[in-house]
Order: structure tokens, then C-alpha cells, then sequence
């Protein structure tokens, strides 16, 4: 498969079209054993790194639940994971998105057909109309929200308040990239189920999966190694380029405070105009060198500066958010965020 054919496959691959899950047994089961109970806690946030598979075992659990209303039923109890057949109608509706028993809450277009850089507070009081009007559907009742993240306050506000009084057979499953972010108040009303990064294998089978291509191929094999446990992270890899400016990215990032411009110069020519993945790369790179800083804590990053970070982070990315939603030239993108870093880290 060429680099091109496997990035035009990531453009438009969802979690609601993959009904296989690698890795995250625990999790699944925890999932699984909590709706066998029949006192399943009506909210879940699913919490981990980008690109490891929460929306998918979401989008799993939303089909299970929807297929198989009575938790104690033969073949929930029965069941050794969440997998529904695809071939199931239940799972052709849900990869449709036209089952009456789902609603997503993510990103949608505004009125200018431009993805939004955030879920709005009118999109997020669909769920009110959802758990409130009569079922389009006998049984359970799911939200997800992909992400949670992607609220705006206003947003998140209304949210809450359909957590704090859930109707029955309700499930809300609130995808994270960053829990320890999301508003206390809505974090007190869910279970938290963290995953943690895939292990290489799990990374090298799912890309596979999501590419067709071998699992012994030599770009994948490379890719996955370089994912740290994300298989977002190998996809956005895979086309060979991506991999080469996300370590020219790193190579201009363990110079600063210090970077030359004329470096900086040619990342922005090498991201070009309009492509995504390439964005994707770059700013994955700078992911990946602010959660070392986070973790690491080293000696010259003290709990002030570690706080700038993290502000800058969050300033980058609504930043890269609104270059790749406006088609924005990636050029003063790059000057923005290394001007930012250098000042974080002087």
C-alpha cells in the first residue's frame, strides 16, 4: 500500500467503524463485568493518550449495550468481550450513525462547512431532547462525547446538568485526552477508566487492521516502534515523511530556547499548505516532547515553569486546531509555537 492510499485512509476512518479492540483487556472487562451486574454507573470517562483506542472501546461498548438491552440476558453474561458481529443490524446502524438509541456529541461544521475548533453548547443540549422525548428505540439510551475535552464552558455546563439527574437506562461515555483537565464537577459524576499506551504488537496488529497491510512490513514495523503506544500515532507515521519532519521537529525542539529561524523557515515550507497529516506529525512531535518535560521534571523544569508549559500547550493547540479548521498557512504556526516554547523554557 503507498504512502498516499494509507493517508487518505486515516482521513476517513472513524472509531465507529472498527469493531476490533487490541489491547485494553482490563478495561473491557471492567466495562463488561460493571453492565453484567446490572447496577452499571451511568457515566464513564474513558481517559488516555490520543490515538490509543478510547473512542473505539467506546463505540464497542455503545454497541454491545444497544444490541443486548437486558444486562442479564444469556449472551451478555455469556459474552467473553464486547464484540458485535458487524454483520449484526445493530452494528451496520451504529457505523451508519443511524441508530435511534445513539447520540455522538463531537465537532461538528459550522455554518460555513468548516469543522468548529469546539462541541457547542447547542449541540451539546441535544442530549436534553435525546433522554427526554420518547424512545425512538425500546432500551438503553447512549451518549458519547468524543471528546469532552472539546467542550466549550457553556457546553460543559450543560452537560453537567444532564449528569446530575440521568434518566434511566441511560449510559454517557466521555472520551479524554486529558482527565485531569476536565471540570471537577463532571469528573465527580463518572467511573474513570484509564488505558494506558499499547504494547508495540498491539499497535503493529491494529495499524495493520486499519491499513491492510502486512504486519511484517518494514514501514509499519517502523512506524509502530516510533508510536509510543498509539496507533494514531504509527497511522499518521505510516507515509514515511510524516515520521522524518516529526524528528526534525525533535531536532529543532532540543535546541531551544535557541532555534535558528532559518531552520524554522524550512519545517513551515516542509508542512506545506494544506496538508494534514503533515500537521498532525508536527504537532504530535511537540506531544511528544511536552509530556517528557512533564514527566521527566528535570533539573532545569521547576514547578513553575512545568505550569507554563502547560499553558503553552493548551495555547498551542487550540492554535493548531483553528490553522487546520481554517485551511491557515502553517508557516506562522510554526514561528508561533517555537516563539511560545522558547519563552517557556528560557
Amino acid at each position: 500500500m503507498s504512502a498516499r492510499k494509507v493517508e487518505q485512509e486515516i482521513a476517513v476512518r472513524h472509531p465507529r467503524e472498527t469493531p476490533d479492540l487490541f489491547g485494553h483487556r482490563e478495561a473491557e472487562t471492567a466495562l463488561l463485568d460493571a453492565y453484567r451486574s446490572g447496577r452499571i454507573p451511568h457515566a464513564w470517562l474513558i481517559g488516555g493518550a490520543q490515538g490509543i483506542g478510547k473512542a473505539t472501546l467506546a463505540y464497542r461498548m455503545a454497541r454491545f449495550v444497544l444490541a443486548f438491552r437486558n444486562p442479564k440476558a444469556s449472551q451478555v453474561q455469556r459474552a467473553p468481550t464486547l464484540r458485535l458481529d458487524p454483520s449484526d443490524p445493530v452494528a451496520r446502524q451504529v457505523t451508519a450513525g443511524a441508530h435511534g438509541g445513539l447520540l455522538v456529541l463531537e465537532r461538528g461544521l459550522n455554518d460555513r462547512g468548516v469543522l468548529r475548533t469546539v462541541i457547542t453548547v447547542d449541540e451539546t443540549r441535544e442530549t436534553i431532547s435525546f433522554f427526554g422525548s420518547t424512545a425512538a428505540v425500546d432500551g438503553w439510551r447512549v451518549c458519547i462525547v468524543d471528546t469532552v475535552d472539546e467542550l466549550n464552558p457553556n457546553a460543559a455546563n450543560a452537560l453537567l446538568k444532564v449528569l446530575e439527574e440521568p434518566p434511566q437506562q441511560s449510559l454517557f461515555l466521555l472520551v479524554s485526552h486529558a482527565p485531569s483537565r476536565v471540570l471537577p464537577t463532571i469528573l465527580s459524576r463518572c467511573r474513570k477508566l484509564l488505558l494506558r499506551p499499547l504494547e508495540q504488537d498491539d499497535v503493529l496488529r491494529a495499524a495493520a487492521a486499519a491499513t491492510g497491510m502486512a504486519s511484517d512490513d518494514p514501514a509499519l514495523a517502523e512506524a509502530a516502534a516510533a508510536s509510543e503506544g498509539s496507533v494514531g500515532r504509527a497511522l499518521s507515521l505510516l507515509g514515511g515523511d510524516a515520521l522524518k519532519l516529526q524528528q526534525r521537529t525533535a531536532a529543532l525542539l532540543a535546541t531551544l530556547p535557541n532555534v535558528d529561524p532559518r531552520e524554522l523557515h524550512a519545517l513551515g515550507d516542509a508542512l506545506g499548505t494544506s496538508d494534514r497529516v503533515a500537521l498532525a506529525a508536527f504537532i504530535d512531535g511537540i506531544d511528544r516532547w511536552m509530556s517528557e518535560r512533564m514527566r521527566s521534571g528535570d533539573a532545569n523544569a521547576n514547578l513553575p515553569r512545568l505550569a507554563r508549559l502547560a499553558e503553552v500547550w493548551e495555547k498551542i493547540v487550540r492554535a493548531a486546531r483553528d490553522t487546520e479548521a481554517y485551511n491557515l498557512e502553517r508557516k506562522p504556526l510554526v514561528f508561533s509555537v517555537f516563539s511560545m516554547l522558547a519563552d517557556a523554557t528560557r
